[in-house]
């Protein structure tokens, strides 16, 4: 007779959000993302925010040190990693004071109870015992030994106590993996292919990820295990995928569509290096990449790769576009094809690293000297960075022009499930080079004009160096109109200004009109650019969904701007527009379209919540609702 046990009865749940918390030494970035992975494979659509630290190292057990990753899985379409965690998961005292505040009322909070010592709470900043002195009052909290019941699964195998305790983060991961039905195989497969040629380590994480998983089902402490059902997607391939993925992706993609080699010039910098990182594994498709001693050479290799006919790149942030600033003004004399790409933190100066912003808006549009207009495309969700490198590509070939791509840090690291594209449904965006003279001289001898431009996009030819008869002068100095030689005339300079600024005017035609989410004719329209897509589509279906009208619009041109923004901008009662800034894409709506826009801003290293969004319009209408 074979013994059997009666199956635990699942609660289902249409979505939860979880945050796990800890030191950055307790891998609780690699335990959101195995938590991410599994909860894909699962078919749930999910939203991520890893949040790291800014010191490299900071302090053991301090707050400066916390390092955070929040989840949210579901089984319909979301928008965001949540307004606030169901579920906490905090590793140390640390991690529970930093993160306990965005928990939402009537939470759930998981201890590692090991970690509550008088060393750690002192370090952590408690002058008493959150666990006992009423802190945690109104939460389900949840004290589980962590570390002594990794040891304790560890005990047998032949690691060092020191690195048993360091895969505790597995025992929290299969503990909650327990909790919400997360199915165990892939996170065991990845735990061999990752650590399997140190078998110790590999043998000790997953101990402990069973351990976790097995101390879920066994203890009475947590009751039933819940579900989180599928979500229904669109039939086809899925990944899930980070910003900063997507963006190396489609550059190769761009390649591959326009036909060129793709040249990455770029010089580490938080939150791109990841781009790099990406772009140097996939050398078979033709791409080269350079880590350059400082973001002037990165910026000034990908110039010199773009004149030699290559699909040139530069990755950076803030900090890196301000010293690439006048190599990109070169490039906008010179009108050739670059894309800068801007995954933008927060400021001034090196100012948060880590923590994602918006804030380099206006200085993309003007951050350069002297009348050098050039294109500004945006990124707004991970996935969507893919198309949107290969649209800045488009632009930048097409119309021979540097041209910058805003993404953010809250992008760059994020996740969601990605439907891989049908390659026949991406855009071609070959080019040809000029091969033969353009042109006669007085003499009426063949010669090669560079700044001949073309009559439709405006756009100059493009040569490659060493081509017999096309020999031309490139340089910063101001050039004459169709010979390209050195021209210091004054109308001369001014018809040239005007050619360039109508060549990057005249994209306008050339980009999709703006679309609006919603009735069309609401009174309320938001306006958003970048990352908060998410939260304000989050923003207005929850308005809607309690009466109010509402429409949306979300901007990926920011220069030029749709031809019909004007147009959907007029006649509305009211215009929000959420920003990661203090009011950037504001002051250029005003100054082009003369409308009464209201800013809505945040500029605390953390992206808007829908709830936010909401609160700050309510607060704003009846404001205006008193003055009337």
């Amino acid at each position: 007779m074979t013994d059997t046990v009666d199956r635990v009865d699942e609660t289902t749940l249409d979505h939860v959000v979880i945050r796990f918390a800890g030191d950055s030494g307790d891998g609780m970035q690699l335990t959101g993302d195995r938590f991410t992975s599994a909860s894909a494979l699962a078919g749930n659509d999910l939203a991520t925010l890893p949040e790291f630290p800014a010191e490299i190292r900071a302090p053991q057990g301090t707050l400066a040190g916390v390092s955070a990753f929040q989840v949210h899985i579901s089984d319909h379409d979301i928008h965001t990693p949540g307004d606030a965690p169901d579920v906490l998961v905090a590793m140390n005292p640390a991690a529970l004071r930093s993160e306990l505040g965005r928990l939402r009322s009537g939470g759930t909070v998981i201890l590692n109870d090991d970690a509550f010592d008088e060393r750690n709470l002192d370090k952590a900043g408690y002058a008493a015992d959150p666990r006992d002195d009423g802190t945690l009052d109104g939460f389900i909290v949840h004290r589980v030994n962590m570390t002594k019941l990794t040891l304790d699964a560890t005990a047998d195998l032949d690691v060092k106590k020191r690195d048993a305790e360091r895969s505790k983060n597995f025992f929290a991961l299969g503990l909650i993996s327990w909790m919400y039905s997360r199915p165990t195989e892939p996170t065991l497969q990845w735990i061999q292919q990752k650590f399997g040629k140190i078998e110790a380590v590999a043998a000790a994480n997953t101990s402990a990820f069973k351990a976790g998983h097995a101390f879920g089902e066994t203890t009475e402490m947590f009751g039933s295990p819940f579900k989180v059902a599928a979500a229904p997607q669109r039939p086809g391939l899925y990944t899930n995928i980070t910003g900063n993925t997507a963006t190396a992706w489609g550059m190769v993609a761009a390649g591959q569509l326009a036909n060129l080699p793709v040249f990455l010039g770029s010089y580490p910098i938080t939150p791109a290096s990841d781009i790099l990182h990406e772009l140097s594994r996939l050398k078979n498709f033709g791409v080269r990449t350079f880590q350059a001693e400082d973001e002037i050479a990165g910026a000034g290799s990908a110039l010199g790769a773009a004149f030699g006919g290559a699909l040139a790149y530069t990755t950076t942030s803030g900090p890196g576009v301000a010293l690439k600033g006048e190599t990109i003004g070169l490039a906008v004399g010179m009108e050739l094809p670059l894309v800068i790409i801007d995954v933008q933190r927060g400021g001034p100066s090196t100012g948060l690293p880590t923590k994602t912003e918006a804030s380099d808006l206006l200085m993309a549009m003007y951050g350069r000297h002297g009348e050098s207009p050039m294109p500004v495309v945006s990124a707004s969700t991970p996935a969507e960075c893919f198309h949107a490198v290969i649209e800045a590509s488009r632009l930048a070939i097409k119309y021979r022009t540097p041209v910058i791509l805003l993404t953010d840090g809250y992008l760059a690291n994020g996740s969601e499930p990605w439907l891989l594209p049908d390659v026949d449904s991406l855009p071609d965006i070959s080019t040809t080079f000029t091969t033969e003279p353009n042109g006669t001289d007085a003499d009426g001898n063949d010669v090669f004009l560079p700044y001949l431009r073309d009559e439709v996009t405006g756009a100059r030819p493009w040569a490659i160096p060493g081509t017999p008869g096309l020999e031309h002068r490139i340089g910063g100095l101001e050039r004459q109109h169709e010979t390209g030689n050195v021209n210091y005339d004054p109308a001369n300079h001014g018809l040239m200004t005007d050619l360039r600024q109508a060549k990057i005017d005249g994209i306008a035609a050339d980009i999709p009109l703006i679309e609006v989410d919603g009735p069309g004719d609401a009174e309320i329209l938001l306006v958003g650019w970048g990352s908060t897509k998410g939260s304000i589509t989050a923003a207005a279906e929850r308005m809607r969904a309690e009466g109010a009208s509402v429409d949306h619009i979300h901007l990926t041109h920011l220069h030029p701007f749709a031809r019909n923004l004007g147009e959907v901008l007029s006649d509305r009662k009211h215009v929000f527009v959420p920003e990661m800034n203090k009011g950037q894409l504001v002051k250029l709506l005003r100054a082009e379209f003369l409308v009464d826009a209201h800013p809505i801003n945040k500029v605390m290293g953390t992206p808007f919540t829908a709830s936010e969004i909401i609160d700050a319009i309510n607060d704003r209408l009846l404001k205006a609702e008193a003055e009337a």
